[in-house]
């Protein structure tokens, strides 16, 4: 749908570092692509792009590859909290429209960044938009989604941050060429305060989901007992018979040391 607008508006999206759910491999974020994508589909708008964190990250090109000209960098240390830093620079620099993904694939991956920036910033914020619909006498009217394909229109005052959803329109494809012509523009950030909570932190392997139980189809109350109480039928093992007492014996007490009842030391 065309945007339609009664003037030019400022619009500025925030970009981190994604991963991938399987490779863990760095990529563009999913709802962070999007946002950008939105962006760029909106008419008589300045876009600027801003990724607050390491300049020499190689998976900024996945962004600058879908047609950015220039991705604006506010540089700072890996422990470094990046709401100070990006409270600091919108707070000369708020535009009309901040658009955000609705989390962060790595780090904290809270989601409050963007709610806790519009607290800082006094603007409202709006959670989860597909589309933005029009802008109008400094009101826009966007579409929120909601469950199950449903869609919830609403109109907001200027300036707002938005997060923008996965029903939003997927992101173009990244190329490889346009990504190297795109500008690196680096700011150093005087903020740099230091994420105390994120340095205590201790990271371990996650441990694999329980199973999930099968479900048992019984029309009757006595289908279902019956398959609540049926033995598994065994799909191993064997039969010892007229066996030496001392070959019988050592097959139980491998049995149990297989299973982990017993323990050998």
């Amino acid at each position: 749908m065309q945007l339609r607008t009664s003037e030019s508006l400022n619009i500025s999206t925030l970009v981190s570092i994604g991963a991938h759910p399987d490779s863990g491999r760095a990529r563009r974020a999913m709802t962070d692509s999007r946002a950008v994508e939105l962006a760029m589909n909106l008419a008589n708008s300045k876009l600027e792009v801003i990724h607050a964190g390491d300049p020499r990250d190689p998976a900024l090109g996945y962004y600058s590859g879908m047609g950015l000209s220039q991705i604006r960098v506010l540089a700072q240390e890996s422990n470094a909290d990046a709401i100070d830093t990006l409270t600091e620079y919108f707070t000369d620099n708020m535009p009309d429209i901040l658009l955000t993904g609705t989390r962060a694939e790595s780090g904290e991956s809270s989601g409050l960044l963007p709610f806790i920036l519009a607290q800082r910033l006094q603007c409202p914020v709006v959670t989860g938009i597909a589309e933005i619909i029009k802008v109008e006498d400094g009101i826009a009217e966007v579409l929120q989604a909601l469950p199950r394909g449903q869609r919830r229109a609403l109109k907001v005052t200027l300036p707002f941050v938005a997060t923008v959803d996965v029903a939003a329109k997927a992101p173009r494809q990244s190329a490889f060429g346009i990504a190297r012509r795109a500008e690196i523009d680096v700011s150093n950030s005087t903020a740099n305060t230091i994420d105390e909570e994120r340095i205590s932190w201790e990271e371990t392997p996650a441990k694999p989901k329980a199973k999930r139980m099968k479900v048992v189809k019984a029309k009757t109350a006595a289908d279902r007992f019956k398959a609540a109480t049926a033995k598994a039928a065994s799909s191993g093992g064997q039969v010892m018979k007229d066996q030496p007492v001392s070959e019988m014996a050592k097959a139980v007490f491998d049995l149990l040391l297989e299973e982990g009842v017993i323990r050998q030391k």
